[in-house]
């Protein structure tokens, strides 16, 4: 069920990124990426609905694959969402430095649901992620 949540979620979110939420997707592109924040705006909502679509129908056996690469996302949009905190940007509600700050801590949250929903934490070893066991 969490792995099914996560991926609705993200595809509505990836949704949102190519229509009616897209100039407030806009407001979490740092202003140090050389490339127009619309495309991207863009290609990250591109990347949610794939992501969104392959938690949701990949087969078990690519479920690790499925939420390492979830999370790497998470990690790598992250700071988006400094940048927003940082600039005082306003976007999706979060109209003040406190709220900015809050929305930092879910960040985490997500990239731990992305791994917990899709075993891949447990799995890490079988993807050549854990400790050697020959050293």
């Amino acid at each position: 069920m969490g792995r099914w949540a996560l991926g609705f979620a993200l595809l509505g979110a990836g949704t949102g990124h190519l229509t009616t939420l897209r100039q407030e997707f806009q407001a979490q592109v740092p202003p140090w990426i050389p490339l127009d924040p619309d495309v991207v705006v863009v290609a990250s909502g591109v990347v949610e609905l794939g992501l969104g679509a392959a938690l949701i129908f990949a087969p078990r056996r690519w479920w690790p694959w499925v939420g390492w690469t979830t999370a790497a996302f998470f990690v790598a949009i992250f700071p988006g969402n400094i940048s927003q905190y940082v600039t005082g940007t306003d976007g999706f509600g979060l109209d003040t430095d406190r709220a900015r700050f809050i929305r930092l801590f879910f960040q985490p949250v997500l990239v731990a649901w992305a791994l917990w929903s899709t075993g891949a934490w447990r799995d890490r070893r079988s993807l050549g992620l854990g400790r050697r066991k020959d050293r």
